[in-house]
This record gives structure tokens, sequence and C-alpha cells, in this order.
């Protein structure tokens, strides 16, 4: 292939899509807006699904390499009211087809599989055009322009490919999350961490719950997640950690202090990460050379599991399409149309269990739901 290749952000699709293009023998430059693969922490845990995430780390030729950073153990779950009782409690499964891995893990796995050079750090789009003539001219907050005959959007939620495309923006989805995490060997904290069980804690209620999950090496993340409107969200100062998750732990009163100690006693920067949500169904018009992957395509609730490993397949299966077409317009409809038809229902279920973990049922919905999985 003879065509520039300008793949934007260096998340698990963009990453996954250059390094099958690699793999084959077709450059591609990812341009990235943050300073370094270090410049920001990744996130927890990811469950790798096998008819998705697994199939596209095969076509990347990274496997066995996955299977070395599977976190075994890691993947039990269990289910709790806000007293602590447990309602629901699945043990880990050794032979799990979705296996845990760090998120951090896996991007490293992955920047690392790439030649030198492949990734511009530091270099954050501003904006993208085409030109008359065929192809794009890519504008970034600093440095010189570059040109791309085919661009990809692999810059998530707030892309900036996404508008040659679509007007669709994303839109919140009225939960919100806050970071906490308690650091290994805390005596204080024992009674809590021996409460989450070997891996992932759910306790939640109506419009909120404290969800944790509990690494093999001691140290606890997850989030405090509450039903508010933007306007509240715009209200808190987290300036001050500890005023700002006094604020929160309040929207807990009467839950068990045995779950409230992971937001009072969080030593994590408590973050706030409102959850939104691109139209369920989304679809557009082919434009020349350029196409979306990953969260800039499909952004939706973490409440499926489906956001990394439908990122992963789309950067896996967009490669494929373009290595074994001839004409770059036909390997972008093809690749587009199933993804388009996928997306839709892991964003449908997506946004359903989102409703089934915080809605009025909860918490015996969220049992009914991994009761029925």
């Amino acid at each position: 292939m003879q065509k520039t290749i300008a793949i934007v952000g260096a998340g698990l699709g963009g990453l996954t899509l250059a390094r099958v293009l690699q793999a084959h023998g077709v450059a591609a430059t990812i341009y990235e807006g943050e300073a370094s693969a270090t410049a920001r922490t990744q996130g927890g845990l990811l469950d790798i699904h096998e008819e998705t995430g697994q199939v596209a780390l095969r076509a990347a030729g990274l496997y066995d390499e996955f299977l070395a950073l599977v976190r075994p153990g890691e993947d039990a779950k269990r289910v709790v009211d806000r007293h602590g009782m447990i309602l629901f409690d699945m043990p880990a499964d050794p032979g799990s087809a979705r296996p845990e891995v760090d998120r951090g893990d896996l991007r490293r796995l992955l920047i690392d599989s790439l030649a030198p050079g492949t990734i511009r750090w530091g270099h954050r789009l501003a904006s993208v055009r085409h030109r008359t003539e065929g192809g794009y001219d890519l504008i970034f907050a600093e440095g010189p322009a570059t040109r791309a005959d085919i661009v990809i959007g692999a810059d998530g939620a707030w892309s900036k490919v996404r508008p040659l495309l679509t007007p669709a923006t994303p839109l919140y989805s009225g939960t919100c999350f806050i970071e906490i995490a308690l650091a290994s060997g805390g005596q204080a904290d024992r009674p809590s961490v021996a409460a989450i069980g070997s891996g992932t804690l759910m306790a939640v209620a109506p419009g909120k719950g404290i969800i944790a999950h509990r690494h093999a090496d001691g140290r606890v993340l997850g989030y405090a997640a509450l039903n508010k409107p933007e306007e509240w969200m715009r209200s808190i100062d987290f300036g001050d950690p500890s005023t700002g998750l006094r604020h929160v732990a309040d929207e807990f009163d009467g839950w068990s202090p045995l779950l409230t100690t992971f937001v009072t006693e969080s030593d994590a920067e408590p973050w706030l990460r409102p959850i939104y949500a691109l139209p369920v169904g989304l679809t557009w018009d082919r434009m020349p050379g350029v196409t979306l992957v990953g969260d800039a395509a499909h952004l939706m609730s973490p409440f499926a599991g489906e956001g990394a490993n439908l990122a992963m397949y789309d950067g896996a299966d967009l490669a494929g399409q373009l290595l074994e077409q001839l004409d770059i317009e036909a390997a972008l409809t093809a690749y587009e149309e199933p993804m388009f038809l996928r997306s839709s229902d892991a964003a449908g279920r997506s946004a359903k269990n989102l409703e089934i973990f915080f809605g009025p049922e909860a918490p015996q919905s969220v049992v009914t739901l991994f009761d029925h999985s």
C-alpha cells in the first residue's frame, strides 16, 4: 500500500490497528496528544473477551505475550447491599474465557510491539481538514501540520476526527464515577479489604454504588458511583481531596462502614469521571479516506465490558480490510458495515446494564443479571 496512513490516538484500538498493519509490512503513524506512554495512569483491569479482544490479539501476533500478563484469580465477583450483606458470590474461574489483564500492561505490550518512531508523542490534534485534491491536513496544537491519505480517528470520546463524519457528540448518562483506592498494607483497612473477596466487590443501591477491585498485590482500586446531574458535578471541589471525598461520602450516609471506608480512607487522586455515551446505533455516510475505531466510533458505558474489546477488534478488523482490499473505499465500507451492527448491540446492552446497576431495583437487579449470565 502506497497511501500514507495517520492514526489519531494511541489507545488500544489505534495501537492494535498499527500493529496489525506493521506485521504485514504496511506503515502507519500514530499521533498522540500525551507527552509519553507514562504521562497518565491507564485505569484498572480489563476482561478480554474470547470473541473480540482475544481475536484482535491473535491477529496482532501477541496472544502468547498477552497470556503472560493475565491476572489469574482476579475475576471473582461479589454483590452486596448497602449493609454489606452478601447477595451473590462467584469465585474466580481458573479457566475463564475472559481472563483479566491490567490495562496499562496491555497498552505497554502493544506499544512495545511497534517499530520505533511509529508513535509521535505530544501531537495533540487541533483540527483535521479534507483537501479538495484528496487526503487530509492534520493541524496540531503545537508543531507543524502534516498530511495523510487515510485518517483513522482512534481518539476517544471527544474525537477531533468524528466531526468529519457525523455531528453526533457524547451525552451524559446521568451517572458519574469518582476514583477511589486503598494502598496495600494498611492495617486499619483490612476488614474492608477482606469484605471484597479475591476479585471485585459491587455494593449497589438505587442511584449509587461503591465498586472496588482487590489486586493480588493488596492494592484496592475502584469507584464511587452516583446518579447526579451535571450541575452537582460542577459544585464538588476536589481541589482539596479530603473535602471532596467527604462530600461524596455524605451520599452514602447509613451505609456500612466496611463500605464507606473505601471512600473516606481513599488515597487516590479523586478524579471525577462522568459516564458519557454516543447514541446507540450511531452510523454515518461514507466519507473518502476517513473512519473511526473504538470510543471515537461507539462510546458506551463500561457496564457490558465491551469498550476495550471492541476497540481492539475494530483496529484488527480495519487493518485486515485495508490489507485485503485493493480499493480503499471498499475496505472502509467492508469495515464499517459490520462495525455498526456489533457496536449497536454492545451499546444497547451497556445502556441497559447501567440502568440495572443503579436503577430502582438495585441491588437485586444486579444479582439477577449475574445469575443469568
